[in-house]
């Protein structure tokens, strides 16, 4: 493992204890420099795009589950007769400048998530650092669609946005702290903003702000080449696989959740946890693995790899969201085009 991996693994472990342990509280200092800047950083004019804007986001460091809530958003604005588009910075590619998303990219050029929403939904995808720039030239580009999903962005100011959906998963807000001393990217607020809502990707709301869960599912196991080729139908339940021994492998912020989740379904699994938007340079898994059962996000890697005599299962991640988070969202939009 590298300094790096280590020096996170280390934060995790601080971090996600209810309360500021020693490391927490030697790094006080420099969470109150990140406030500093984080305030300055805020403390800029909005700027709006060509059509309403949704931002998706957290406020905690790494995925609580945004891309799942932006699919699930996409398809309930698709839903209410709108034709949505998704921007992104594109974290973990080569480059910052604003590009398209191709359903046949690498993730290296446009980034491992964005690149999963481009294919999970079919819909216009635009990358870039400046999420302005992004998506006025998605607008340029398909002027059909009426509607934007940011695909994180929170803190991304310069963007005005006419609602916003904060994410938190099981972990909430662990001790609370700023960066570097705890994962808030910003102070948890005391209520909710106007056109904040927050949707817990979790049994129950896992901190005092007022929110919805969302229903999650888990899709079928699909074959690697077939879910590559866009064949996600030709996959097997779940429960077909009972009694077979699988290595499970998650490159995602929470890997155990997809673990336990598989569990919950009745299979048996060897858990194998990687970092978080893991490259896959080399095979993780051991010479001979029979089977493999991975996320979508791991699976965008492994696409046209060679894998030996391997099987690659890839189990997707479905969120319904609640109708009544779906409606708060809608009211504050402007009415979908007439085609």
């Amino acid at each position: 493992m590298s300094l790096a991996a280590r020096l996170e693994a280390l934060l995790l472990r601080h971090w996600w204890q209810p309360r500021r342990t020693a490391l927490a509280a030697t790094l006080a200092p420099l969470e109150s420099l990140y406030a500093g800047l984080s305030r300055r950083a805020a403390d800029v004019e909005p700027r709006r795009a060509p059509v309403p804007v949704v931002v998706v986001g957290n406020l905690i460091v790494g995925g609580a589950g945004k891309t799942p809530t932006v699919i699930a958003l996409v398809r309930a604005l698709q839903a209410a007769g709108y034709t949505p588009g998704v921007i992104s910075r594109g974290f973990g590619r080569d480059g910052d400048g604003v590009c398209p998303v191709e359903p046949d990219a690498s993730p290296a050029e446009v980034g491992d998530e964005p690149l999963l929403i481009r294919r999970r939904t079919a819909v216009p995808v635009w990358v870039g650092r400046d999420r302005l720039a992004a998506a006025r030239a998605l607008c340029a580009a398909h002027p059909e669609v009426d509607v934007l999903v940011s695909d994180d962005g929170l803190q991304h100011r310069r963007l005005a946005r006419d609602a916003e959906i904060v994410v938190f998963d099981d972990r909430g807000v662990g001790n609370g702290r700023l960066l570097p001393a705890g994962p808030l990217r910003e102070p948890l607020p005391a209520q909710l903003a106007p056109g904040r809502f927050v949707l817990y990707n979790a049994p129950a709301p896992t901190t005092a702000l007022p929110g919805a869960c969302a229903l999650r599912t888990l899709g079928p196991a699909v074959a690697l080449e077939d879910w590559a080729a866009g064949r996600p139908t030709d996959g097997v339940a779940l429960e077909t696989l009972h009694g077979r021994p699988f290595l499970a492998l998650a490159g995602i912020a929470s890997p155990e959740r997809f673990f336990t989740m598989l569990e919950a379904a009745g299979l048996e699994v060897d858990r194998l946890p990687l970092p978080d938007h893991h490259d896959f340079a080399t095979l993780p898994w051991p010479a001979g693995t029979p089977q493999v059962l991975v996320t979508e996000k791991d699976a965008v890697k492994l696409a046209g790899r060679a894998l030996g005599g391997t099987r690659v299962w890839v189990v997707g991640l479905d969120f319904t969201l609640p109708d009544s988070l779906v409606q708060d969202v809608l009211r504050l939009l402007a009415p979908p085009r007439t085609r």
